[in-house]
């Protein structure tokens, strides 16, 4: 029964962990963290969504490559993006570290 226990507890985590790692894809208006928002003392990618229950949320991006090269385009504005990625929460913040940003069309 123990042993029973323990592999079905090993499996929820390794399917939480799989999933975890699932890209996401999200839409959004994406602007500058801290000069849109005032919510970082420099300068980072944020990407407003709305989820499915109406309310907006702010998912920072990691300071990357992909996110660097995108930042041009809305430091002093905003576009609406679609955005690729993984999602964690670091500090209680959730973050997206992405593989791929466009302006949606």
């Amino acid at each position: 029964m123990k042993k029973l226990a323990l592999l079905s507890t090993v499996l929820a985590l390794l399917s939480i962990s799989l999933y975890a790692d699932d890209p996401a894809k999200i839409k959004g208006e994406a602007t500058c963290a801290k000069c849109g928002l005032h919510l970082t003392d420099s300068c980072q990618d944020a990407i407003t969504v709305t989820g499915a229950d109406g309310k907006k949320e702010v998912i920072l991006c990691d300071k990357n490559a992909v996110a660097k090269d995108f930042h041009g385009t809305i430091c002093k504005g905003t576009a609406n993006v679609t955005a690729e990625g993984t999602i964690t929460e670091k500090d209680g913040k959730k973050v997206i570290t992405l593989t791929k940003i466009d302006e949606a069309k």
